[in-house]
C-alpha cells in the first residue's frame, strides 16, 4: 500500500492564496504587453495611454483584465484589517478604471465627469498597490526572515518606489509640460511601467519569484 499524501486545510488555503496572488501578478505583467502589441498587430497603432486603449479594438481585453483584477482583489484577505481595507480600495479602483473610461478625443456631455472618475479610480488603484508593496508585503512576524524573504522585500520596495515614481512623473508631464511631450506618449510608457511593477510585486508575493520552497 502506498500512502496517499494529504493536505491540511491550512496548506490548501496557503496554496489558494499563492495562486490568487500569482493570477493578479500575471494579469499585471501581461496587460500592457497584450494591449500595446495586440493593437499594433491589428494595425491600430499606439494610444496616448493605457486607458486610451478603451477606444481601440483591444478594449474588451483591458476592461476584462481590470474587472478580473478587481474581483481577485475583492476576494483577497490579509492577516490584519488594514490589508482588507487596502485590497477593497484597490478593487474599487480597478473596477472604476474599467467602467469609467478616460475622455475620448472629442468629449461631449458627461464625458468630463466620467473621465474625472476614471482619474480618481486610477490614482486610488495605484496608490493602494504601492502601499501593498511598500508596507503590507514587507511585513513579517518572523524575527529572523529567510534570505528569500529578505530578497522579496527588496523587490517589493523597488516595485513600490517605481509605481510612486511613475505617478509623480505622470503628474509632472501633465501639469508642467502639458502637451509638449505628447508625441513621446509619456502616459503610455509610465503607466505600462507602473503596471509591470505591480505585476512583478504580486508574482513575488505569490512566490513565483524568490520562493522559500525552490528546489
Amino acid at each position: 500500500m502506498v500512502a496517499t499524501p494529504t493536505h491540511s486545510p491550512h496548506d490548501t488555503l496557503v496554496h489558494s492564496y499563492l495562486f490568487l496572488r500569482r493570477a493578479i501578478g500575471a494579469i499585471g505583467i501581461g496587460l500592457p504587453v497584450v494591449l500595446v502589441v495586440g493593437n499594433l498587430v491589428l494595425g491600430d497603432g499606439l494610444r496616448a495611454s493605457i486607458s486610451g486603449y478603451y477606444y481601440s479594438d483591444v478594449r474588451d481585453v483591458m476592461v476584462g483584465a481590470m474587472c478580473a483584477v478587481g474581483v481577485f482583489l475583492l476576494s483577497y484577505r490579509g492577516y490584519e484589517p488594514i490589508d482588507n481595507v487596502v485590497s477593497n480600495l484597490a478593487a474599487l479602483g480597478a473596477v472604476g478604471v474599467a467602467i469609467f473610461p478616460t475622455a475620448p478625443a472629442h468629449p461631449m456631455g458627461g464625458d468630463g465627469l466620467v473621465s474625472t472618475l476614471h482619474l480618481i479610480s486610477s490614482v486610488v488603484f495605484f496608490l493602494s498597490l504601492a502601499y501593498f508593496s511598500l508596507v503590507l508585503f514587507r511585513r513579517s512576524d518572523d524575527p529572523t526572515p529567510t534570505p528569500a524573504k529578505i530578497a522579496r522585500n527588496r523587490v517589493y520596495l523597488v516595485c513600490g518606489v517605481i509605481m510612486l515614481a511613475c505617478l509623480a512623473l505622470l503628474a509632472t508631464s501633465v501639469f508642467l509640460f502639458d502637451g509638449a511631450l505628447a508625441d513621446l506618449k509619456p502616459a503610455l510608457w509610465l503607466e505600462s511601467i507602473a503596471i509591470l511593477a505591480f505585476g512583478v510585486s504580486w508574482l513575488t508575493k505569490g512566490e513565483a519569484i524568490l520562493s522559500d520552497h525552490q528546489h
